[in-house]
């Protein structure tokens, strides 16, 4: 197997990178709407509202917590999960400069 070889790239091109990973399944922006939308944790009634099997639903959450956008909380049995508002806000600040980045009409080469 390959390496990603992340170590060429700024920490800022690394973190670009993991928070856009959020974005590369429509699951977990599903999810994420989903959080947004209740503005309140969810304690295991995504996989109706989102429509995949529970593992699936299991894994797209473990990603989203790992990159730090959402934060679980253990209750009874289950983990509720809501946005980790924080964080959130975080990959706001880190994405937006890159999300505007432009060229003028004139400068392209296309």
């Amino acid at each position: 197997m390959g390496l990603t070889k992340t170590e060429m790239f700024t920490d800022l091109q690394n973190e670009i990178s993991l928070f856009a990973k959020a974005f590369g399944h429509p699951a977990r922006v599903a999810i994420l709407q989903h959080l947004f939308e209740i503005n309140t944790c969810v304690c295991g009634d995504l996989v109706e509202e989102i429509g995949l099997a529970q593992s699936t639903i299991s894994q797209h959450l473990k990603e989203l917590k790992q990159l730090g956008l959402i934060k679980g909380n253990i209750e009874g049995t289950s983990v509720c999960y809501c946005i980790d508002v924080e964080n959130w806000s975080k990959m706001k600040t880190v994405m937006k400069p890159f999300l505007n980045l432009d060229i003028s009409v004139e400068d392209r080469c296309c």
